[in-house]
């Protein structure tokens, strides 16, 4: 699985990009068969203006989360917790 990391309208540090790493790297403890997974940082107007988005491929399907916070580091941890639960709803089904 190969995790690419694109920061829009600023420039990400690299103690952000380990965290985002490690993170998205633990989906792949959930499915063997995850595809690149592209995460997008960049920055809204909004009052939680910190905004993730995790895109995959996975069992044929295409997978998009997208979530806001105050952190980038809140926002990576909820978008990879729903990603995940995402992948074992369609893994479950597949399983059927």
């Amino acid at each position: 699985m190969e995790i690419r990391i694109k920061s829009l309208k600023f420039d990400a540090d690299q103690k952000l990009l380990d965290y985002v790493e490690k993170k998205v790297s633990r989906l792949s403890r959930f499915s063997d068969h995850l595809e690149d997974v592209e995460v997008t940082l960049s920055l809204l107007k909004e009052p939680d203006n910190k905004d993730v988005k995790i895109q995959t491929r996975a069992y044929g399907h295409d997978f998009l989360i997208d979530r806001n916070s105050t952190s980038f580091e809140d926002a990576v941890s909820a978008a990879v917790d729903a990603m995940k639960e995402k992948i074992v709803r369609t893994k479950e089904k597949i399983a059927e």
